[in-house]
């Protein structure tokens, strides 16, 4: 096979994994909850075979679907995005990022301050639309900085961007990056800006970047890149494996424009990996409890995939999954600890079901065994054998 098209739908949980217990996500069911609201329209993932995936029950299954599909058990120390895509891309990691349920200790937060030549404001989990809510009158009136986390092993930085403009933010997030070492590293800083609305109220910007810890650990991408392929990334994948084994990088802003940059890469030659991460089903709809809004950009989604996957060549594979869940209808604004899907679609695929597969990492060995890239990750399951033509 010459290309192969992996795409994330960021948060898209099936339900709730044996050690949800663990994680206090019992119940969690990401895809359950969007079905729940009368709206989910996604003929063309029903004729993969979605609802014949263990444990989808709340969507018929078809007699003859058109990909392979099943389910995959996370077995990393973690339920966020980092965690989730490194073990897809084949590296787990054994133990949990650094969180802060009460925020950065002082010695934190010192050096921070000292680095950047500003106060920091906040300073403890937030969500991201409120605590600019809060805190952002006073950001702009003194100039601090908001500095927030979440359940997640990050550390947020907002900014307004008449403030501090985005790229003064990236520099404050690489020195951030710099401090957070050691017993610290946490998985990702983040730069969040805003803007003033037509309202008076807060809004953030698409000019969000994430600067994450690197790999730690040899994954799919050093692989397929050593063999002299391409590994193109679409979206925040660059951010998440700081850039390492990625030998293209394209900028989106959100899902629609990502869905748009991937269908372009149809009529590229390249020989290698294109690695897409859509982001707005976590960061705009689970974290912000919509399930609508959710719902529809699934259905957006959907919509796309019927022509997307038209376009496909004798010699390609599209594979879709997910990187953890992010529940919109539980308790909390948090992701959760679920299941992903897996669909594997392609001329040269048999449309089987593989049932559960212990491992994220399932999908990094089956990648590299498409391309015909040596690579063995720890904890996964082989299933080129069992779907490849």
């Amino acid at each position: 096979m010459k290309r192969v098209f992996l795409i994330v739908l960021d948060s898209l949980g099936i339900g709730e994994a044996p050690d949800a217990h663990l994680f206090s996500d019992e119940g969690a069911n990401t895809l359950r909850s969007l079905h729940a609201t009368g709206k989910l329209k996604i003929p063309t993932l029903t004729a993969m075979g979605i609802g014949n995936i263990d444990g989808v029950d709340f969507i018929e299954g078809v007699d003859s679907p058109t990909a392979a599909v099943g389910r995959l058990r996370e077995v990393s120390a973690g339920k966020d995005t980092t965690v989730g895509h490194w073990e897809l891309a084949g590296l787990i990691s054994k133990n949990p990022l650094p969180t802060y349920p009460d925020g950065f200790p002082l010695e934190v937060i010192e050096k921070f301050e000292k680095a950047t030549g500003r106060h920091a404001l906040c300073n403890k989990p937030y969500s991201g639309t409120e605590v600019i809510r809060d805190y952002g009158r006073e950001h702009i009136e003194t100039g601090a900085l908001i500095v927030y986390t979440s359940a997640d092993s990050v550390f947020q930085i907002a900014a307004h961007e008449d403030i501090v403009p985005p790229e003064t933010l990236y520099e404050y997030c690489l020195m951030a990056r710099d401090i957070l070492t050691g017993e610290h590293a946490v998985g990702r800083v983040i730069a969040r800006p805003f803007v003033t609305a037509e309202d008076g109220s807060y809004k953030r910007t698409a000019n969000r970047r994430d600067f994450s810890l690197e790999p730690q650990g040899k994954t799919m991408l050093d692989a397929i890149s050593k063999a002299g392929l391409e590994v193109i990334s679409v979206g925040k994948i660059k951010d998440i494996f700081a850039a390492r084994g990625i030998t293209e990088a394209i900028i989106s802003h959100g899902n629609t424009e990502g869905m748009a940059l991937t269908k372009e890469l149809l009529s590229r030659d390249f020989h290698g990996l294109a690695f897409i991460n859509l982001v707005d089903f976590d960061s705009n709809y689970g974290h912000r409890q919509d399930a609508v809004g959710y719902t529809l950009a699934l259905c957006e989604f959907d919509s796309w995939l019927s022509e997307f996957s038209e376009g496909l060549g004798d010699d390609d594979v599209l594979i879709i999954t997910a990187d953890h869940g992010c529940d919109p209808s539980d308790d909390s604004t948090d992701h959760t600890r679920e299941y992903v899907p897996l669909l594997v679609f392609g001329k040269s695929i048999f449309r089987k079901n593989l049932r559960t597969r212990e491992g994220f990492s399932t999908v990094g060995r089956l990648v590299t065994d498409i391309l015909g890239v040596d690579f063995t990750p720890e904890r996964c399951e082989i299933i080129s054998g069992e779907i490849l033509l």
